[in-house]
């Protein structure tokens, strides 16, 4: 079960130090010697690692490790780690990434929800995860399932993923259930269909194409300063999103 995870991490050189961590209201920031990655932050959370207090100059695949944790805010530190190597400016245009010279809030061409919509016409859909606008960008065109760990009117729970999951065209997941570790059961359970890994936290490392993953979807923070002053809720009425591009890495 950890080989998806393992593989991530021995993806990330030996030489990358972590110069910076923040933990906020909602996300973590690690930002490294070549970037810097954000992952989701549980600051309820207890045991949170005593490395926090010294992390100047740890290697970054040792805190990468970290999300092997079942602590869910230790968990987002090390998806951060890993995010900050695979999702930093050189590593993805290393990977034929083309990256907007612009600011700007919304990115329509790389926003997976609107992107697929002619994909996904008359097919069978489901999603982990209730992101936004769903019923209003994907219900009118396919037959759309939602699966949620909270679910709310409409939604399926989570234990009906072996039941709506193998029956798919197209499933669309949640990064957040590689901090959860349910990744490796979901993909196991998707095996017949297309898979997106959609989210801001959605590392761009192509060995997850190795595990079923068809397309990656996630964020590439440009603006590294602004970044961890919106994370740490300094301006609240701001989203990080304006601080970077959301980019897709597929499996050609």
């Amino acid at each position: 079960m950890w080989k998806l995870y393992d593989d991530m991490i021995d993806g990330i050189p030996k030489d990358i130090v972590v110069e910076d961590m923040l933990v906020g209201e909602h996300f973590a920031l690690v930002k490294s010697t070549v970037g810097s990655g954000i992952a989701s932050a549980y600051p309820e959370d207890t045991r949170l690692p005593e490395f926090i207090k010294e992390f100047k100059g740890r290697k970054l695949y040792e805190v990468a490790n970290c999300i092997k944790s079942w602590n869910l805010t230790e968990s987002g530190i090390g998806l951060a780690a890993i995010n900050s190597y695979y999702n930093s400016v050189e590593v993805v245009e290393s990977r034929g990434i083309n990256l907007n010279k612009n600011r700007f809030m919304e990115d329509r061409i790389n926003d997976p929800f609107i992107s697929y919509q002619n994909d996904i016409k008359g097919k069978k859909v489901a999603v982990v995860g209730h992101f936004h606008y769903l019923e209003q960008l994907f219900a009118p065109v396919c037959d759309l399932s939602i699966i949620e760990s909270d679910p709310i009117e409409g939604d399926f729970p989570e234990t009906a993923a072996p039941y709506i999951l193998p029956e798919q065209d197209f499933v669309v997941l949640s990064a957040y259930t590689l901090q959860s570790k349910l990744l490796p059961w979901y993909l196991d359970l998707c095996k017949n269909a297309y898979v997106v890994l959609v989210g801001p936290i959605t590392p761009m490392a192509p060995m997850l194409f190795d595990y079923g993953v068809n397309d990656l979807s996630g964020f590439v923070i440009r603006e590294e300063a602004q970044c961890k002053s919106i994370i740490s809720g300094n301006q609240r009425n701001s989203m990080f999103y304006g601080t970077g591009q959301k980019i897709n890495l597929k499996n050609v």
